[in-house]
């Protein structure tokens, strides 16, 4: 087994990261009878509601007016016209037609990492770095939470301080076939931002985002995660489109190939055209090329399960990343006992149609600490980031909480080496 260390850092659910979301019933009719009690208090009677529902919430949220504000505004049309409202009873509507939903109560895993925009100010070969997370609340919701801070030369982290906070972006376009975008406001902590589900489609959850730095021809910069939405009943392939972390563009990925779960961009393009990693038929991995980054209209097999730890089946866990000896592809497979293990392969530089060399032994395994959770022996990441001479890799463990790991590159590479070399031996033999 290759040497991987796991750091000392443990990221588990936290039923204290509240938002503030909606609570408005279906029924026109029960919705007329909330706003008609609440128009038939004495304002006496609103000023003493509102200031004990102040009390007991506003300390828990950053906005908890600006929500009040959103959600009256969702209801008003069924506040008879030329009625007089005070800005108090306004706010006490709006929070009668609100609730608490904590993001994370299940779990908090299945992470990714990528490069922060920001990297001013920095020591020595040090590196700043954005996390994402799948946050699992109740109904079995997905949402998406960021984390942020900085490793040094020698793979040492720090992490930045976590808001107490958390809050829903703004969606200042209204969902259209599932294309739809979400602000922040720039002030607002990364840790405070919560990409919560907006539309129908993705209503029962934004699942395991996968975030690349991808850089273009003409050296801009855009972050891109590949995601699955769910509405309780089918799944559909996402991708979430961003510079700055602030705003979110939501766009539905069409083509024939564009299915199933598991997608992963590649960072840059490969001949002039996007590439993708993918798992169309659940099962295997394939390649795909296109020249619009949202249509997907062909696929090529790239690799089918061989080794016993991945006989179920096998898909990626993030975006390739790129390095002189190649695109190094992390893994899983889906062993007995549906137990999920790590793994690596890598791709030619110039043709990634082409595996250059694999590693046959699992990279990482369930502990005996990280088999117990909501899905019982299963290590899984969204993706991985390239640090000096250390591949450093969060990922979950069992489906309720996240850590990360680090592996040594040069190791790495010693090993998918002798891996090669072992193959050539044999084919030769025969």
């Amino acid at each position: 087994m290759l040497d991987i260390k796991r750091i000392d850092k443990k990221f588990e659910p936290d039923s204290k990261r509240v938002i503030i979301k909606p609570h408005i019933p279906k029924d026109d009719g029960r919705i007329k009878n909330i706003i008609t009690r609440v128009l038939n208090l004495s304002e006496e009677k609103v000023n003493q509601t509102l200031d004990r529902v102040v009390k007991n919430f506003s300390y828990r949220h950053k906005n908890i007016w600006s929500a009040w504000e959103r959600n009256y505004n969702e209801v008003k049309k069924y506040i008879p016209q030329n009625t007089q409202i005070s800005e108090n009873r306004k706010a006490l509507i709006g929070a009668y037609f609100s609730s608490e939903y904590s993001v994370q109560s299940a779990a908090f895993f299945n992470p990714s990492i990528v490069m922060h925009p920001n990297q001013s100010d920095l020591p020595e070969e040090s590196l700043r770095f954005i996390l994402s997370f799948r946050s699992v609340g109740e109904g079995h919701i997905s949402s998406i939470e960021f984390r942020s801070g900085i490793v040094d030369k020698n793979c040492n982290f720090t992490f930045d301080k976590v808001s107490p906070f958390a809050e829903r972006a703004e969606v200042v376009s209204r969902p259209v076939h599932s294309n739809y975008e979400m602000q922040f406001r720039p002030d607002q902590d990364l840790s405070e931002k919560i990409i919560f589900p907006a539309s129908d489609n993705d209503s029962n959850g934004i699942e395991d985002a996968r975030f690349v730095r991808f850089v273009d021809d003409d050296g801009s910069v855009t972050y891109y995660a590949t995601y699955t939405a769910y509405n309780g009943h089918e799944i559909l392939p996402q991708i979430i489109e961003t510079k700055d972390f602030c705003t979110f563009n939501i766009i539905t990925l069409n083509g024939d190939f564009s299915k199933n779960k598991g997608m992963a961009l590649f960072p840059r393009k490969i001949n002039g055209k996007y590439a993708m990693i993918s798992r169309v038929d659940g099962e295997n991995l394939y390649i795909m090329y296109s020249e619009n980054i949202r249509s997907w209209q062909n696929a090529k097999l790239l690799k089918e399960p061989e080794n016993e730890w991945e006989f179920v089946q096998i898909g990626n866990c993030g975006s390739p990343i790129e390095t002189e000896e190649g695109w190094i592809l992390l893994t899983h497979g889906v062993g007995p006992m549906r137990e999920y293990c790590l793994g690596v392969i890598l791709l030619d530089i110039d043709n990634p149609d082409e595996i250059s060399g694999n590693i046959s032994e699992p990279l990482l395994i369930c502990n005996e600490e990280e088999r117990e959770g909501y899905v019982p022996n299963v290590v899984y990441s969204c993706g991985a980031v390239k640090h000096n001479d250390n591949l450093i890799i969060p990922y979950a463990m069992s489906d309720t909480c996240s850590g990360i790991a680090t592996i040594s590159l040069s190791e790495l590479f010693e090993n998918i080496k002798k891996k090669k070399e072992k193959r050539k031996g044999y084919v030769k033999s025969m």
